[in-house]
């Protein structure tokens, strides 16, 4: 009896059963039942396959023979080291150039006024501009090689990349300055690296280098070039200290005038010394050949080549300072592939703004930001309710990120994030 019992309970509905319940329904009900029906059909039907990573995440890498417990990638399949990606691009130099051939002397630094869309300038008026200042400096007491230091001091901007290359085109070194350093430190670094010409981006910055110099703290330094008018008091005071102020237009025009057919640098050649805060003492300077800056972004293009290449078409946005090696790497990425870096207008609060206006599809980011973008999305869900919307939200898509579902348009996005991601 109790078999039958739970036959009974257990078994379908019959046909005329199903008809009598969905009769009995309200039709607001059914409307309701039908639409949930249609949405969870639309869900199953139009949800992507996850990406499936290239290698066991948990065993990223491998331990090298006898390499002193040193480890490399499982991805690419390399077992020796990797000097260059491209043969055409084994120096900083020569990645800049294969962009400009790669691009069709296409965009390449763009930079926006205040409500206004982005200007660019192309690969070509680049290499030209970054030789007429080469050339300019050349002209002023500065030497073809690797034994040529040349600071840097400014925030990202297209004549930072202009300074960086006209210092490459003849073999120069670059030596980036930088506010958080600290004054003591810039000092001890144009001592150490023992430069004689900084580029700076306003006059600020300029005053802060004399004011070294009427010190006597940097006796070695004795040209000083901004990439903004001053005025004539700030020149006027530099002569006072045998310092030569001079605008970097000026330079440029110089070199114009007195042009020196480029010096290309060879990949054991030194491209750059990157100074940094230790954890003692004063900064402590790396070292880095264009080989090593080569090697190091080429590593990258190997691992990721299976999933992702850099094209033409790809925008980089530049906020991340330049005085540090990650937002330079990126770049090198970029440049190689013939892509355009555009740069923020100086103004950490105005990144949405510019982001907005540039539309990029490269966007390096740091903790700090994400935390900083993060407090400001949930800031806006200003009742209890909102808030606990937006983060089951968030945690769902959080759910298909490590499920390995990548994609903008599901009905988490369509709901929540679709104004968040037209703004950014």
């Amino acid at each position: 009896m109790q078999t039958q019992e739970i036959l009974r309970i257990l078994r379908l509905p019959e046909l005329s059963d199903l008809g009598q319940f969905f009769r009995s329904l309200s039709a607001t009900t059914l409307v309701s039942v039908g639409a949930l029906a249609a949405v969870l059909a639309y869900w199953l039907t139009h949800r992507p396959k996850a990406l499936q990573p290239p290698c066991n995440l948990l065993k990223q890498s491998e331990e090298v023979e006898d390499g002193g417990g040193a480890r490399r990638s499982v991805i690419g399949g390399c077992t020796q080291l990797l000097t260059h990606y491209y043969d055409d691009a084994r120096t900083m130099y020569q990645v800049f150039r294969r962009g400009l051939s790669i691009s069709g002397n296409g965009p390449c630094l763009g930079f926006r006024k205040p409500e206004q869309p982005y200007q660019w300038l192309s690969y070509q008026e680049v290499a030209k501009r970054a030789e007429f200042l080469g050339s300019g400096l050349l002209q002023h007491d500065c030497k073809v090689g690797t034994e040529q230091f040349v600071g840097v001091f400014a925030q990202n901007r297209p004549e930072w990349i202009i300074a960086e290359l006209a210092c490459y085109t003849y073999s120069m070194v670059v030596v980036p300055l930088y506010d958080t350093l600290g004054p003591g430190s810039i000092s001890y670094i144009i001592n150490t690296a023992d430069i004689c010409t900084v580029i700076v981006d306003k006059p600020h910055k300029a005053t802060l280098l004399l004011e070294h110099v009427e010190r006597k703290e940097t006796p070695g330094l004795k040209l000083v070039i901004l990439m903004e008018p001053f005025e004539d008091a700030l020149r006027e005071r530099g002569k006072k200290c045998g310092v030569d102020i001079k605008s970097m237009q000026a330079i440029e025009d110089c070199g114009r005038e007195n042009h020196h057919a480029p010096v290309p640098p060879r990949p054991d050649d030194l491209s750059i010394v990157c100074f940094t805060s230790g954890t003692t003492g004063n900064p402590k300077g790396a070292m880095l050949t264009h080989g090593n800056v080569v090697a190091d972004f080429s590593g990258f293009l190997k691992v990721t080549e299976s999933q992702w290449a850099p094209t033409c078409a790809d925008v980089h946005f530049s906020y991340l300072p330049l005085a540090h090696m990650f937002e330079r790497m990126v770049q090198s990425v970029v440049y190689c592939h013939g892509g355009r870096v555009g740069f923020f207008q100086g103004d950490i609060r105005l990144l949405s703004d510019d982001m907005k206006a540039l539309r990029p599809t490269i966007f390096p980011v740091v903790p700090r930001l994400l935390n900083r973008m993060y407090d400001k999305i949930f800031h806006q869900a200003d009742t209890s309710l909102k808030r606990w919307l937006l983060e089951f939200a968030a945690k769902r898509k959080q759910a298909e990120v490590r499920s390995g579902i990548i994609r903008n348009n599901s009905i988490w996005d369509e709901l929540f994030f679709n104004k968040i991601q037209v703004k950014k």
